[in-house]
């Protein structure tokens, strides 16, 4: 009897102990509600890097230049301005810390864009005219770029490097009648600059909008022929064409 009490007496106390051992401690805390699955990681991180293709449109107006002959004649040379169109392929490196260099080749045709001088004889060419017809046909430029990427998706570069004019044979009259040239160049040559933006609007296509500018070199024609203006040649510089265009590109490889 004296131990049934005893343990009695003991299970009282243990259960005692416990419940004032438990209240000494704070309620459990719930776990705090778990972040959709889209908000887990940020979303993935847009490069340049990678070779591209594309199109573009645009106008391109070229400057009056200077124009003048060995007989000292007056020359007039209208500014025109004409819409074109091609396209361009190229590659970009973006590094770490944002700069992106790449090189691109650009090839547009120049519908309708012909350049007309008119001369009007002095001296001893006094009284006589003459009109040469320049058209140039297409316009190929190879560049190297150097840009920055903002907020990742958008680049702002410059370009330059070289570019190539290729023009039809060109035309002559001479006091309203047909003549030749006896000497004349079909291909000119020079150098371009220009700067742009670029905007990655999905994975791996972009639009852009660009400037260039192409300083040509000089050129000089000789009138074929022993009556008027035969053997004059003229000579014209500071020639240059300026293209505005916008284009869309698609980039291969690495898209994001």
């Amino acid at each position: 009897m004296k131990r049934l009490l005893f343990a009695s007496f003991a299970a009282c106390v243990v259960g005692t102990g416990s419940d004032a051992l438990a209240a000494d401690f704070p309620p459990p805390v719930a776990p705090p509600p778990r972040a959709p699955a889209a908000y887990l990681a940020p979303g993935p991180y847009y490069s340049w890097t990678g070779f591209y293709i594309g199109g573009n449109l645009g106008v391109g107006w070229s400057t009056s230049g200077n124009a003048s002959d060995t007989a000292l004649s007056t020359f007039s040379l209208p500014t025109n301005t004409s819409f074109l169109g091609g396209g361009q392929a190229g590659f970009n490196y973006e590094f770490y810390n944002n700069v992106v260099i790449g090189a691109e080749a650009m090839f547009d045709w120049l519908p309708n864009n012909t350049n007309t001088i008119s001369v009007t004889g002095a001296g001893a060419l006094t009284g006589n005219t003459a009109s040469a017809t320049i058209n140039n046909r297409w316009l190929t430029t190879v560049t190297g770029k150097l840009g920055y990427a903002f907020a990742e998706r958008v680049l702002i570069y410059a370009k330059g490097g070289g570019a190539w004019v290729g023009a039809s044979n060109p035309g002559l009259t001479v006091n309203g009648g047909p003549a030749t040239f006896s000497t004349s160049s079909t291909t000119n040559w020079g150098w371009t600059g220009g700067f742009g933006v670029d905007w990655a609007f999905a994975a791996n296509w972009s639009a852009r909008a660009e400037y260039d500018y192409i300083g040509l070199s000089n050129q000089s024609y000789t009138i074929a022929g022993t009556g008027p203006f035969g053997g004059d040649t003229i000579s014209v510089s500071n020639r240059s064409i300026s293209m505005l265009t916008a284009g869309l590109n698609y980039k291969f490889g690495w898209g994001w």
